[in-house]
This record gives structure tokens, sequence and C-alpha cells, in this order.
């Protein structure tokens, strides 16, 4: 599992925009900004759409206010489903959607998940992390399906 103080791996994220779909290597998304990432196991699913992605949506304003340039959702969902549920959770001008869909940067960064017995295979753990210029800051993971350490609220008391 990647640690604090590391550096993100290099991958291809699919990003869902007004224009359709635009492929964005790590770099593009990281390099040289303050971003506030959150991973959750699934679009759509009942804690990622009731409580995960609308802490962030919520609190947008507050992490600008804090030197977050962005605030970056990933999940191992294609491009047209992160689309999809960032227009129904009303977050497109607020929070970059980053489709995982094979689920290459979960992998690389240590946080796969398999959710099989759920019937939905292979996920993302759910966690937050703070990343300045590609590099860690702060990671939080939860454990046992919780929803504590890795909300907006949370990761906004880490900061400085």
């Amino acid at each position: 599992m990647i640690k604090v103080g590391e550096s993100l791996p290099d991958v291809q994220f699919n990003v869902p925009t007004s224009e359709g779909m635009k492929t964005m290597r790590t770099a593009e998304i990281f390099g040289g900004k303050t971003v506030a990432l959150f991973a959750v196991p699934g679009a759509f699913t009942p804690t990622c759409s009731a409580r995960h992605l609308p802490s962030f949506r919520d609190k947008a304003a507050e992490f600008k206010g804090k030197g977050v340039d962005t605030i970056a959702c990933t999940a191992v969902n294609d491009h047209f489903v992160m689309g999809a549920w960032a227009k129904d959770q009303n977050c497109a001008e607020d929070i970059m959607m980053l489709s995982d869909g094979s689920g290459e940067f979960a992998r690389a960064v240590g946080l796969d998940a398999d959710f099989s017995k759920f019937g939905m295979g292979p996920r993302s753990k759910r966690y937050s992390m703070l990343v300045k210029d590609g590099v860690v800051k702060e990671l939080n993971v939860e454990e046992g399906g919780e929803y504590k350490v890795s909300s907006a609220e949370h990761l906004l008391g880490q900061l400085s």
C-alpha cells in the first residue's frame, strides 16, 4: 500500500467532461497542484451516494479556502458511469471524476479490494488522501466497510 511521502504511480484515467471523455495521466491531474482525492468502491452505491461524495461536494468551498486546487473522486467504474453519477449528484463543477475502469490505479497504489462476495468484483477500497505535486501528504483508509476517516470533514481537519 502506498504510504505518506511516496509519489503516486503514473497511470491513465478516463475523465468524463462536458465535451466527452478525456484521457489524463497522473502527472496532468496531480502535478503542481494540491488535490483532495477520495476513492469509493462504486458509483451509485448507497454509502458512496448518500454520504461520501456529498461530503466532498458540500465542503468544496472549504477545501478551496484551504488551498486545495482540485477535489477528485476515483472509482473502478467506466467513464460513462462516473459521468452519469456526477450529473446525478450535481457535482461536475466541484469534483473531477477519475474513472479507473480496469482498476489499474487502485492496484498500483495497493488499495484495491475484492468485492466479489457482493457481486461487484475487483474494486477500490474507500479512502481519502491529500496529494501535493503528486506526493501523498495524508492517507486515510477505511477498514471493514466503515465510513469515518475518508470523509471530507476528516480530511479538512488534516489541512493546515
